[in-house]
């Protein structure tokens, strides 16, 4: 049907949580550290076979996608949760817009790989947008059945940026004219000529924080004064508190190491 390649590289981060009487929930931080941890070694094995054309036989799919996936859908999941440990949702959603505005920027003016349009910043601008809205309405998802069916529309949906929905044999052609404008790649309909060397849209990725979300409120109280909301491992909560600030550094570095080592 002559649906756009889309390149799908780069991964994000979620923002800090923090627990009304005790502080940090500590295994959110380390979990998301880990995670961070996974991203930087990702980019930089990325960064070594894409642009410096280093050959590392390993790193192709399915293996490549799978770690991608690995990463994008837990910080998706973990900033989904941290909905409920947020003070104001929209001024959330108000800093990764501006985040997402300079990636674009910084990048397009870079000229180092492909600019990064619609990423995962984006998609956690648009989501938490998005919940803060159906919070204010009072409709926001709640509960493990809400995120169970959230999370399996999402699998279904995973197609969508090819121009399909569905599962293996059980797959929907999605209409062709959707995909003929420039105007709904934000949307997950990447149009003609469409790329991005992180493109992580609201259909169908807002979903899987939408699973997040929904499970937040629960998690948030039955975390509350446990030994699990305690796991600690400082060096990772150091990351995993500090995600964005090594989400915006971290690149340039891992560019400058990859053209030493390559």
């Amino acid at each position: 049907m002559g649906y756009p390649n889309i390149q799908m590289s780069k991964q994000g981060f979620s923002s800090p949580s923090r627990d009304s009487q005790t502080g940090r929930v500590r295994i959110f931080d380390v979990l998301r550290g880990l995670s961070v941890v996974s991203m930087v070694l990702f980019h930089f094995c990325y960064d070594l076979t894409a642009i410096q054309g280093t050959e590392l036989p390993w790193f192709k799919p399915p293996l490549e996608d799978l770690w991608r996936a690995s990463i994008s859908w837990v910080f998706l999941i973990l900033a989904g949760i941290m909905c409920a440990y947020s003070r104001s949702n929209f001024r959330r959603s108000l800093v990764y817009g501006v985040f997402a505005l300079l990636i674009w920027v910084v990048t397009t003016l870079a000229k180092v790989d492909v600019p990064i349009s619609f990423g995962i910043i984006y998609c956690m601008f648009a989501s938490t947008l998005a919940y803060a809205a159906l919070e204010r309405l009072g409709v926001a998802p709640r509960g493990i059945a809400a995120a169970g069916v959230l999370f399996v529309c999402f699998v279904l949906c995973l197609g969508i940026s090819s121009g399909s929905i569905g599962l293996a044999d059980a797959r929907l052609r999605l209409p062709r004219c959707l995909y003929e404008t420039k105007w709904l790649s934000w949307l997950g309909f990447p149009g003609p000529g469409f790329s991005s060397g992180d493109y992580y849209p609201p259909l169908p990725y807002s979903l899987i924080f939408l699973a997040g979300a929904a499970i937040g409120p629960g998690l948030k109280e039955r975390l509350l004064g446990t030994p699990l909301a305690r796991v600690s491992c400082p060096a990772l909560e150091i990351i995993g508190r500090n995600a964005l600030a090594v989400y915006v550094v971290h690149q340039p570095v891992l560019l400058l190491l990859s053209g030493f080592v390559s």
